[in-house]
């Protein structure tokens, strides 16, 4: 993969989501670079993370998620190619943003004496409050209890008010007890608090060093800001004031001032702290939602710059409809809840073209009827203008693939395309895909928990559990070369490996609570190879190879050499056998 472009890179992400009253963490820190034409497989059980992975990078998580951490940077160069035209108002706002620029630039001068001052005040806050820990340890205790509480609540709503009555009351004195502990918690907090001041009230020396110091920090700061800007600084702020005004320029002018607003002042924050603003990775922390535009060149009427498109801090509406469908499809499991049952096929084809291409109708039916006869939709212009319904399940998820590529898309998301279909259809559409890609140059991200299908469309395949990447491989490093014990037992699950009188293989357990932090690795209840360090410690991610990782403690050199289970050894000459490929191969 190394002569490879990376298209998607994900780095350190973690989703989680707001859950009556508690926070699910559904992503625990995924890192994956994902490559230009390239198949992916993402594999796991049902709960495993597989679809809120994909759903980060097509924004289309539900409204009660959020991405709390990581990057996805999307390296499109159509997209990320900008140019804004600079005409009279343009420039006297450009002006208006280095002189602000300028005038903040005297904070830098300042920013270790203001650290100071910062630490100086947070020490006092501190004995008069409470420490963040022993906060933090009120706050999960009141979080705990309030949930328990609407969980008593829900269930008090299922009882029948005229057979369960005696249930009922019970319910009710629960969630009073539940109230009135919340109550002594809060209560024993505020007492807390009351005492630490008062503390700190009695303490007059305390107090008045305190003072001091704190007067002696405000003139030193003064004098330090009273200092003029360099030269260097100045030519500095020049080049940032126009990466700001590329930054937002795609904007409509009232969400433009606003942008321009918000970014000078997060960047007069970064002056007083010290932070260095020419630093490339600080800029792209400061632009966050806004998403930094890098200067390349300018002329007298236009600034031209590359977009830094980070998904993960996409907010706009305008900018998400450059990306989704666009450049980034998804084909969904069933067919028929991704199409309109009242909206005739070509017409649904016709609109997503028109939408994105910016086409006439005539132009949409005629580029809406050549991908139908690609993806195999017979007397395409007879069948234009049927509904839904007058399509076999196959023919239906076939358009549903029309419309994801009608756009000709450079990331096609498949959320388990072939589960609704039956075998013979399943193999025709994946061999559709594969042989579509060819044409269209797309990468395919495949999420499934069928490792049959993975063997016939992907090169690489990342195994996830409890919203971690166990392993990531080739597909032949995953199949036969497989290091963890979670991909040991969904290969020992393929039906194909079960002997004749012999009981499926099934995995144990169920997948771990993402609502609790786990501890150590998040298998080890499941792992029949357990070891004791799998329950007190995350196990780091090993290199196998150049093209292969596992998240085991099994690869650690110290741990003991342990075999694969019989059941998938020499997997790959049980696949021959099973399919009969020797005999074939000498027919040929």
């Amino acid at each position: 993969m190394e002569d490879k472009k990376v298209l998607l890179s994900v780095k350190d992400l973690e989703v989680k989501f707001r859950v009556r009253g508690r926070i699910l963490t559904a992503i625990r820190g995924i890192s994956l670079d994902i490559y230009e034409n390239e198949s992916i497989a993402i594999v796991g059980e049902s709960g495993s993370g597989k679809s809120v992975f994909t759903k980060t990078f097509a924004g289309m998580l539900e409204t009660n998620g959020f991405i709390s951490n990581g990057d996805i940077i999307f390296n499109d160069e159509e997209l990320s190619n900008t140019v804004v035209t600079l005409n009279a108002s343009g420039k006297k706002e450009l002006n208006s943003i280095i002189d602000k620029l300028n005038y903040y630039s005297g904070l830098e001068f300042g920013a270790e004496t203001y650290k100071k001052r910062l630490e100086l005040e947070s020490e006092k806050r501190a004995k008069e409050t409470l420490s963040d820990e022993k906060d933090q340890e009120f706050t999960e205790k009141i979080n705990e209890l309030k949930f328990k509480k609407t969980e008593e609540f829900n269930l008090k709503q299922t009882f029948d008010t005229k057979k369960e009555k005696d249930k009922i009351k019970e319910s009710e004195h629960k969630i009073k007890q539940f109230e009135e502990a919340i109550k002594k918690i809060e209560l024993e907090r505020e007492n807390i608090i009351k005492q630490h001041k008062a503390a700190v009230a009695a303490d007059t020396a305390y107090l008045a060093e305190y003072n001091q110091k704190l007067a002696a920090l405000k003139e030193q700061y003064k004098k330090e800001v009273a200092k003029p800007v360099t030269m260097e600084q100045i030519n500095r702020n020049t080049v940032l004031a126009k990466e700001i005004y590329l930054s937002v320029g795609r904007f409509p002018f009232r969400a433009r001032k606003q942008y321009i607003k918000k970014l000078l002042k997060d960047f007069r924050q970064a002056l007083k702290m010290g932070e260095d603003i020419s630093d490339e990775e600080v800029k792209i922390k400061i632009f966050d939602n806004v998403m930094y535009c890098k200067l390349l060149d300018e002329a007298e009427t236009k600034l031209h710059g590359k977009i830094y498109i980070n998904l993960a801090r996409v907010t706009d509406p305008n900018d998400w409809g450059q990306t989704r469908g666009k450049k980034i499809a998804t084909v969904f499991q069933d067919p028929m809840t991704s199409l309109n049952p009242i909206i005739t096929i070509g017409k649904q084809i016709t609109s997503i073209i028109m939408k994105h291409q910016n086409c006439s109708e005539i132009e949409a039916r005629a580029r809406a009827i050549e991908i139908m006869k690609k993806v195999g939709i017979p007397n395409a212009e007879k069948r234009f203008d049927d509904y839904p319904f007058q399509y076999s399940g196959g023919m239906r998820q076939r358009i549903v693939i029309a419309i994801a590529l009608s756009c000709q898309p450079k990331i096609l998301i498949c959320d388990e395309p072939t589960t609704a279909l039956d075998v013979t259809i399943q193999a025709q559409i994946l061999q559709l895909l594969k042989d579509l890609q060819k044409e269209y140059n797309y990468t395919i991200v495949f999420i499934t928990h069928d490792l049959g299908v993975v063997a016939n469309i992907a090169d690489r395949v990342a195994v996830l559990y409890g919203g971690q990447i166990v392993e990531l491989g080739s597909v032949e490093d995953v199949f036969y070369d497989s290091r963890h014990p979670y991909t040991w037992a969904l290969l020992s699950s393929l039906p194909q490996l079960a002997q004749r009188d012999t009981e499926l293989y099934s995995i144990t357990g169920t997948p771990p609570s993402l609502y609790n932090k786990i501890t150590g690795d998040a298998f080890a209840p499941r792992n029949p190879y357990c070891l004791k360090i799998d329950t007190i410690e995350e196990p780091p991610m090993f290199k196998v190879s150049d093209t292969h990782y596992a998240k085991t403690w099994l690869l650690d050199p110290r741990a003991p050499k342990i075999e694969k289970p019989e059941i998938i050894r020499d997997i790959h000459e049980k696949f021959l056998k099973i399919y009969d490929i020797t005999e074939v191969s000498e027919n040929v």
